[in-house]
């Protein structure tokens, strides 16, 4: 299965830890190198790495960590880094006919997340959400920057880091059929929103996003 990252944005969390958050260092392997083998653990095998700011020197990584461990990564360049993480998405779109896992190169996860999540059966036109419906007891969350996420019945309804009414979080891991693509393109258009959440509102509002709950699996963004 194909996994795309996002690994272009500045990270200005994580600028007192290096000047290129994919390269930030945690336990002894930098978040890329640890989001790429988690992922390969979990039986994903082509990986397409959308980087940005510092896109230099995050490219010259990867290239000598995909011959040294052997690994089928495809580089991605999106200029417009600065703009909505969606931009960064769509920067994929020609490469990727089929389903495929999506997920932020600095987020530290439970390989159990991506095993449950890629196993799912998905339409051609839907996206699942891994969400965490413990919004009341996680300590690792910043409740200022989290993106929030109302599920009913199994479907989101909305998502969003500012709105009101929410009963779960967005982890940052989907399992996305091609319409993200297009539905990232909708919001564009329609609400002037290049952000991810933006294309996964469109989608929810024609009930096609799936909640994914994984409540009780560590996750941190």
């Amino acid at each position: 299965m194909k996994c795309l990252i996002l690994a272009a944005g500045k990270g200005s969390r994580l600028a007192a830890r290096g000047d290129s958050k994919p390269l930030v260092s945690f336990l002894g392997l930098s978040l890329i190198e640890r989001t790429i083998l988690t992922a390969q653990s979990c039986g994903l095998t082509e990986f397409y790495v959308v980087t940005g700011y510092s896109g230099h020197k995050v490219r010259a990584f990867l290239d000598k960590f995909g011959q040294e461990k052997n690994l089928n990564i495809t580089r991605i360049i999106n200029e417009d880094w600065e703009k909505g993480n969606g931009l960064s998405v769509l920067k994929a779109k020609e490469l990727l006919d089929e389903k495929f896992i999506l997920m932020m190169v600095d987020h530290l996860f439970d390989r159990d997340i991506l095993l449950k999540l890629k196993d799912q059966q998905i339409q051609e036109n839907e996206v699942i959400l891994a969400v965490d419906s413990n919004v009341s007891s996680n300590n690792l969350i910043d409740i200022d920057d989290v993106t929030k996420v109302l599920v009913k019945d199994g479907r989101i309804l909305d998502i969003g880091k500012n709105i009101n009414k929410y009963n779960a979080f967005d982890t940052g891991f989907f399992l996305c059929s091609p319409s993200i693509f297009a539905a990232i393109e909708k919001s564009i258009t329609l609400d002037n929103d290049s952000t991810l959440s933006g294309g996964i509102r469109i989608l929810a509002n024609a009930n096609a996003v799936r909640a994914l709950d994984i409540s009780g699996n560590f996750w941190m963004d």
